[in-house]
Protein backbone atom coordinates (compact mmCIF):
# COMPACT_ATOMS: atom_id res chain seq x y z
CA UNK A 1 0.00 0.00 0.00
CA UNK A 2 1.19 3.28 -0.74
CA UNK A 3 0.35 6.89 0.43
CA UNK A 4 0.08 10.13 -2.12
CA UNK A 5 -1.21 13.30 -1.56
CA UNK A 6 -3.41 14.55 -4.48
CA UNK A 7 -3.15 18.59 -4.69
CA UNK A 8 -6.50 20.73 -6.36
CA UNK A 9 -5.69 23.77 -7.88
CA UNK A 10 -7.62 26.46 -9.62
CA UNK A 11 -7.05 26.01 -13.23
CA UNK A 12 -3.05 26.90 -12.07
CA UNK A 13 -2.07 23.07 -12.04
CA UNK A 14 0.25 22.87 -15.30
CA UNK A 15 2.32 26.32 -14.45
CA UNK A 16 2.59 24.58 -10.53
CA UNK A 17 3.77 21.20 -11.90
CA UNK A 18 6.20 22.96 -14.39
CA UNK A 19 7.11 25.63 -11.12
CA UNK A 20 7.86 22.07 -8.54
CA UNK A 21 9.73 20.31 -11.76
CA UNK A 22 12.31 23.87 -12.07
CA UNK A 23 12.23 24.32 -7.97
CA UNK A 24 12.60 20.40 -6.66
CA UNK A 25 13.48 18.71 -9.74
CA UNK A 26 11.37 15.76 -10.11
CA UNK A 27 9.12 14.71 -13.22
CA UNK A 28 5.53 15.37 -14.53
CA UNK A 29 5.36 12.25 -15.78
CA UNK A 30 1.60 12.40 -17.06
CA UNK A 31 -0.71 14.75 -17.86
CA UNK A 32 -4.78 14.13 -18.77
CA UNK A 33 -6.62 17.40 -19.94
CA UNK A 34 -10.43 17.39 -19.93
CA UNK A 35 -10.78 17.74 -23.31
CA UNK A 36 -10.76 14.34 -24.68
CA UNK A 37 -12.04 12.48 -21.86
CA UNK A 38 -15.10 11.45 -20.44
CA UNK A 39 -15.17 14.23 -18.31
CA UNK A 40 -14.89 17.14 -20.62
CA UNK A 41 -18.53 17.79 -20.80
CA UNK A 42 -18.57 18.01 -17.16
CA UNK A 43 -16.02 21.08 -17.70
CA UNK A 44 -17.20 24.66 -17.74
CA UNK A 45 -16.18 26.52 -20.95
CA UNK A 46 -12.94 27.65 -21.52
CA UNK A 47 -11.43 24.96 -19.04
CA UNK A 48 -11.26 22.29 -21.85
CA UNK A 49 -7.32 22.49 -21.44
CA UNK A 50 -7.06 22.29 -18.04
CA UNK A 51 -5.82 19.45 -16.27
CA UNK A 52 -7.65 16.47 -14.97
CA UNK A 53 -4.86 14.46 -13.59
CA UNK A 54 -1.87 14.81 -13.67
CA UNK A 55 1.73 12.78 -11.47
CA UNK A 56 4.43 14.42 -10.56
CA UNK A 57 7.38 11.93 -9.25
CA UNK A 58 10.54 13.31 -7.11
CA UNK A 59 12.77 10.51 -5.84
CA UNK A 60 10.35 7.97 -6.02
CA UNK A 61 7.77 9.90 -4.32
CA UNK A 62 4.28 10.62 -6.20
CA UNK A 63 2.40 13.85 -5.38
CA UNK A 64 -1.04 13.85 -7.89
CA UNK A 65 -2.83 16.94 -8.95
CA UNK A 66 -5.59 18.35 -11.03
CA UNK A 67 -7.62 22.04 -11.77
CA UNK A 68 -10.55 21.27 -9.73
CA UNK A 69 -13.80 23.35 -11.97
CA UNK A 70 -14.27 27.07 -10.42
CA UNK A 71 -17.28 25.93 -8.21
CA UNK A 72 -15.45 23.42 -6.57
CA UNK A 73 -12.41 24.70 -5.64
CA UNK A 74 -11.42 25.22 -1.89
CA UNK A 75 -8.23 26.90 -1.12
CA UNK A 76 -5.91 24.23 0.88
CA UNK A 77 -5.89 24.04 4.18
CA UNK A 78 -5.40 21.74 7.59
CA UNK A 79 -2.25 20.21 6.13
CA UNK A 80 1.28 20.94 4.84
CA UNK A 81 3.45 18.95 2.07
CA UNK A 82 6.88 18.14 4.19
CA UNK A 83 10.06 18.03 2.09
CA UNK A 84 12.97 15.99 4.51
CA UNK A 85 16.38 17.38 3.16
CA UNK A 86 19.24 16.06 3.51
CA UNK A 87 21.41 19.05 4.61
CA UNK A 88 21.61 22.99 5.45
CA UNK A 89 22.20 24.34 1.51
CA UNK A 90 19.29 21.90 0.05
CA UNK A 91 17.19 23.08 2.48
CA UNK A 92 17.87 26.88 1.86
CA UNK A 93 17.48 26.48 -1.80
CA UNK A 94 14.09 24.45 -2.09
CA UNK A 95 13.01 26.80 0.70
CA UNK A 96 13.73 30.09 -1.39
CA UNK A 97 12.94 28.74 -4.57
CA UNK A 98 9.50 27.38 -3.28
CA UNK A 99 8.32 30.94 -1.15
CA UNK A 100 9.83 33.41 -4.40
CA UNK A 101 6.16 35.18 -5.28
CA UNK A 102 4.46 32.96 -2.33
CA UNK A 103 4.46 33.53 1.79
CA UNK A 104 6.80 32.92 4.81
CA UNK A 105 4.54 31.12 7.48
CA UNK A 106 7.64 30.55 9.43
CA UNK A 107 11.37 31.11 8.29
CA UNK A 108 13.88 28.48 7.64
CA UNK A 109 15.72 28.54 10.72
CA UNK A 110 17.09 26.03 13.65
CA UNK A 111 14.95 24.73 16.03
CA UNK A 112 15.28 22.14 18.80
CA UNK A 113 14.63 18.94 16.13
CA UNK A 114 16.27 20.02 12.76
CA UNK A 115 19.19 22.02 11.79
CA UNK A 116 16.76 23.81 9.30
CA UNK A 117 13.00 24.13 9.22
CA UNK A 118 10.82 26.53 7.76
CA UNK A 119 6.84 26.68 6.57
CA UNK A 120 5.49 28.26 3.39
CA UNK A 121 2.76 29.22 1.39
CA UNK A 122 3.98 28.69 -2.61
CA UNK A 123 2.51 31.33 -5.17
CA UNK A 124 -0.27 28.67 -6.00
CA UNK A 125 -1.35 28.44 -2.37
CA UNK A 126 -0.11 25.33 -1.84
CA UNK A 127 1.91 24.94 1.97
CA UNK A 128 5.02 23.58 1.88
CA UNK A 129 6.84 22.42 5.13
CA UNK A 130 10.77 22.09 4.68
CA UNK A 131 12.86 20.27 7.32
CA UNK A 132 16.41 19.29 6.99
CA UNK A 133 17.22 17.43 10.42
CA UNK A 134 20.63 15.98 9.68
CA UNK A 135 23.86 17.06 11.29
CA UNK A 136 26.37 19.63 9.21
Amino acid sequence: MQINAYVMFNGQCEAALKFYEQSLGGKIEMISRYEGSPAAGQAPAGWENKILHARFVLNGQTLMASDAPPDRYEPPKGFFLSLMVKNVKEAEEVFQALATDGSVVMPLQQTFWAIRFGMLVDRFGIPWMVNCEGAE
